[in-house]
């Protein structure tokens, strides 16, 4: 099975593929975000992988509006625990480092430690990409945030590890595919919605899931296009569409939203602390 990311070889999606599939599925590098989405959708790669939130970071707001863009589902969540390095050109030594380069998420998680250090950060358009920058630079001022896994594939220095703000750093990544799966055993559920901009309207639309205890773990609000100050509303709950509390839920749903699309039911992935 062919599973796309965005990024270089060694990027963090590409180290959660191989963690949820396992090694025997071939992954598919892709520049964009946009591009997995695309590659998915016209069966070049029977499934994609992106990032969809951080711990430390916050929500990426991209794939959010991606996922409304295209027709495909969600078909499973991991949760990859992120240990950033700091990484080098071959003989580099943390003295000498004045600008760190990674993707803008990778500079968010590790903030402190860049402020710390007194260098300079510079985004660039993914982790594993910012390896390969520095090593054209052949400079060693220069550095980079990114996994070990990437830095042992390109032969880079490891100069410092685990240097995120917070130990708790975790990415919840999502598997997306052209057919939706029903889920056996624990699962969740997306979905996204728009409502009439109205007083009470958004905790009518909540109330469905708390009249039946479900368990809502995430709610997010984008823009609508075309339409300023109003939003969309994305949902992650407990459960999946194959239970009767859900599928009533999202019926009583249904008659407060202008529109409602179910983006998928999957298996959720629990931490060992139970959390998910």
């Amino acid at each position: 099975m062919k599973v796309a990311f965005q990024g270089e070889r060694g990027a963090y999606s590409e180290n959660a593929i191989l963690a949820y599939y396992g090694r025997q599925v071939t992954t598919v590098p892709c520049e964009t975000f946009e591009l997995v989405f695309t590659t998915v959708q016209e069966g070049v790669c029977e499934r994609g992988l992106v990032p969809i939130e951080n711990s430390l970071a916050g929500s990426v707001h991209r794939n959010y509006d991606l996922l409304l863009k295209h027709q495909l589902s969600i078909t499973g969540e991991y949760h990859l625990r992120v240990r950033h390095c700091l990484v080098g050109i071959p003989g580099a030594t943390i003295p000498e480092i004045k600008q760190i380069i990674s993707h803008p998420q990778a500079l968010a998680q590790c903030e402190g430690f860049v402020h710390q250090l007194g260098a300079t950060a510079s985004p660039a358009y993914d982790t594993a990409g910012s390896l390969k920058i520095i090593l054209e630079k052949a400079d060693r001022s220069f550095a980079a945030i990114a996994s070990r896994q990437a830095a042992e594939l390109y032969q880079m220095e490891i100069l410092a590890e685990g240097i995120e703000d917070d130990p708790a750093n975790f990415t919840r990544f999502l598997t997306i595919s052209t057919q939706p799966e029903i889920p056996t055993g624990i699962a969740k559920t997306s979905i996204v919605f728009t409502l009439k901009n109205i007083p009470g309207a958004l905790y009518k639309a909540l109330s469905v899931f708390a009249l039946r205890d479900i368990d809502l773990t995430k709610i997010e609000s984008r823009p609508l296009i075309g339409k300023p100050w109003e939003y969309l509303f994305y949902i992650d709950f407990a459960g999946s569409v194959a239970e009767k509390s859900v599928s009533r839920a999202l019926e009583n749903l249904s008659e407060y939203a202008l529109t409602l699309r179910l983006l998928g039911s999957y298996p959720r992935h629990l931490l060992q602390n139970g959390s998910a």
